[in-house]
């Protein structure tokens, strides 16, 4: 680059500056650096080519082509884009962002959250998403939605999967819809359904609806609708909804309170067959009609081969 294109750069790097510093409250950015800068002030239009570097409040971003507007607040950046956002780093092909509370990454997107150590987390938590396309609002609990399906990984909880996803990070609730799927490595818990609604925070549970299904040690259970409940000790307490469990073992702790109505009760409201009623006699009753009628036909028998 020339000495004339790096004063111009200069030049209009120090403008927008002057101007963000003005309008800082309204997201305008305080700081552009780029090899190549052209601003138009009668559109407000900014746009940047080489060595990108926008900063405004806590938003940092790079990439090799940019275009803002200063009145929308509307960036595209394009290249090798960058994106640090308190404990979030995203990186992918492009991005959209309005000013800082909204972000849309697309192509080969991977954006990871660094947990800091806590009661929960002694040694803390990575949390890595993937997929082609993320939407982020950092700013509404750090929500992330993943509509295309991807990965959701975290260091310490295990992997989830779905074809489509979201979550709030701020309360470790994910959701996800279409071929869910859960892998908890601690726990060696594997499950899915057609959703699942993971609780992490304080309820430390997974709701799985849809053709539910959770396994642990070998241990296998199935229903329309499961809440699983991780416990700290890595076993599971599972309360089932119109399951069928064909294995049952000491991982799952069944919630009783879900089906305090013995079997019985539960079909006792079937009209019932009156020519079914009457044949359904008991084994004694059976029994015993049989041997009164069986023994004097016996006797009798005997008495008549006796007299011939």
């Amino acid at each position: 680059m020339n000495t004339k294109k790096i004063c111009a750069a200069l030049a209009a790097t120090m403008l927008l500056s002057s101007a963000a510093l003005a309008a800082e409250k309204n997201d305008t950015p305080s700081e552009i650096n780029a090899d190549a800068i052209e601003y138009d002030m009668n559109t407000g239009i900014v746009a940047a080519a080489g060595n990108i570097l926008i900063k405004y409040g806590t938003l940092r971003a790079t990439g090799l082509q940019a275009v803002y507007n200063v009145n929308s607040k509307e960036a595209h950046l394009i290249g090798n884009v960058i994106v640090i956002r308190d404990d979030m780093r995203m990186t992918c092909n492009s991005l959209t962002s309005i000013g800082q509370s909204y972000m849309s990454a697309d192509g080969n997107v991977v954006a990871v959250q660094t947990v800091a150590p806590d009661e929960k987390y002694p040694n803390g938590d990575t949390r890595t998403f993937t997929s082609e396309h993320i939407d982020y609002f950092p700013d509404d609990k750090k929500h992330v939605v993943i509509p295309k399906g991807g990965v959701a990984q975290s260091a310490q909880e295990g992997t989830f999967t779905a074809d489509q996803m979201e979550g709030w990070l701020d309360e470790e609730h994910y959701v996800g819809r279409g071929n869910a799927h859960l892998v908890s490595t601690p726990r060696k818990l594997e499950a899915g359904g057609d959703q699942v609604d993971y609780f992490g925070q304080d309820a430390g549970k997974a709701v799985l609806s849809g053709n539910a299904w959770a396994i642990q040690d070998n241990n296998t259970i199935r229903g329309n609708r499961l809440t699983v409940y991780m416990a700290d000790d890595g076993k599971l307490k599972a309360t089932p909804d119109n399951s069928q469990m064909p294995e049952v073992g000491k991982a799952f702790d069944f919630d009783k309170k879900s089906s305090d109505k013995p079997v019985d009760e539960k079909i006792s409201d079937k009209p019932v067959d009156n020519k079914t009623a009457d044949n359904e006699k008991s084994v004694d009753e059976k029994s015993s009609d049989k041997q009164t009628v069986t023994e004097p036909e016996k006797n009798s028998s005997e008495g008549d081969n006796h007299e011939s």
